[in-house]
């Protein structure tokens, strides 16, 4: 049997690359839909009220 060469090694990958972004996609749409969940609810209303706080706080204007 001999050896592939480069050429085909590199199209044998191709599928990969795609299945990688494919899974980096449906990895940040799961993601942006937890987020949206967590700061729509009343828990992401107390963090950014508890961040704004702190943050004014820090620079003495609240």
């Amino acid at each position: 049997m001999s050896r592939p060469t480069t050429l085909q090694r590199r199209t044998d990958q191709r599928g990969i690359t795609t299945a990688e972004y494919a899974v980096g996609t449906a990895a940040g749409a799961g993601l942006a839909g937890l987020l949206y969940k967590l700061l729509t609810g009343g828990f992401g209303d107390r963090m950014l009220r508890t961040l704004f706080d702190h943050v004014f706080g820090l620079l003495g204007i609240g």
